[in-house]
């Protein structure tokens, strides 16, 4: 099954690319496409009792870490823009059978927000994703660590892609503002960035608008492509943006807690193998086994983020916040 947090408009029997009321589903194997008649229960405010069960059950991990508690393990998958349902599922399954693949025993879930399937949509996606992103806190994240218990505790993950990212920078900086939220203690341990659609710049220690997604994370990673042309700047639907923290990287001003590492030399070297995947300079992360190798030990988080076995030091040479997938 799938587990699936949509915030699209219902509307005929389908969902649609517009903001709506909270969906929680579990999609069926076999199913391409999410359904209306995939819910738990009706539109709620709230995560369903229901259906929060059924994900924490699948959350608890078969075999912990030697040294380490029983626990549960939640990875909350965030899309980009221009991602219909049926994509967002088809990449919601990839990121699921490839951290499965490399020994990840708990359990993925998205958050579907209301992207339209059409690249020249990107502005309207970025009001939908905007007026949308305090729900993945407010009604998910939340959801979640209030149902924790003492003797199991939930680890929460969250892997954003493109304007995902700007999804959960958004959520996090609107928790912060709104009192009820604020008010309860909740904390996100790794956050994985994959082709980032916000701005360098406003990834520095000192930025007010990434303030709080630092402040509520445990260990945030980005990787970077210098050659995804998607976050382009000559891209015609990205007039006038700023230099994109999935392209270029992060600042050398992140703080400490932020880790980069820069994926354009492996891309590079297997620029053959991603040449048939939609966007694949942009898209390629959702396919490729050394990524999710990355990605599971980071989640993981036994070893130091500069002794993974996947990655390497970059230049400048010494400096453990700068790493390099491995070619």
């Amino acid at each position: 099954m799938d587990y699936i947090f949509t915030v699209r408009r219902i509307r005929n029997g389908q969902f649609q690319p517009e903001p709506g009321n909270n969906s929680f589903l579990i999609v069926p194997p076999d199913a391409d496409d999410i359904l209306p008649e995939h819910r738990v229960g009706g539109p709620a405010k709230k995560m369903p009792d229901t259906w929060a069960r059924r994900v924490l059950h699948e959350s608890k991990l078969d075999h912990v870490p030697e040294g380490q508690p029983n626990r549960g393990d939640i990875v909350v998958h965030v899309h980009g823009f221009n991602v219909s349902t049926k994509k967002m599922l088809r990449r919601h399954r990839l990121l699921a059978k490839g951290l499965r693949d490399q020994g990840f025993e708990g359990v993925v879930v998205s958050y579907d927000w209301p992207s339209a399937d059409k690249a020249l949509n990107y502005l309207e996606d970025r009001t939908d994703a905007k007026i949308t992103a305090i729900r993945l806190v407010d009604s998910g994240i939340t959801g979640f660590v209030q149902r924790q218990t003492p003797d199991c505790p939930i680890n929460m993950h969250i892997v954003a892609h493109s304007m995902g990212a700007y999804v959960v920078r958004e959520a996090f900086d609107d928790a912060d503002d709104r009192r009820m939220v604020a008010a309860n203690a909740w904390n996100v341990s790794q956050v994985l960035l994959m082709s980032a659609d916000v701005s360098a710049a406003s990834m520095c220690e000192l930025a007010g608008k990434s303030s709080s997604l630092y402040r509520h994370c445990t260990r945030l990673t980005n990787y970077n492509n210098p050659h995804d042309s998607a976050l382009s700047l000559s891209n015609m639907k990205r007039v006038g943006v700023a230099p994109r923290v999935g392209r270029v990287g992060l600042p050398e001003t992140a703080p400490t807690k932020a880790v980069n590492v820069d994926c354009g030399a492996y891309f590079e070297a297997n620029r053959g193998v991603f040449t048939e995947i939609e966007y694949g300079q942009h898209t390629w992360y959702y396919h490729d086994q050394t990524f999710m190798r990355d990605a599971y030990e980071t989640i993981l988080g036994v070893s130091d983020r500069a002794r993974l076995p996947t990655r390497a030091l970059a230049l400048p040479a010494g400096l453990t916040n700068r790493l390099a997938l491995i070619v």
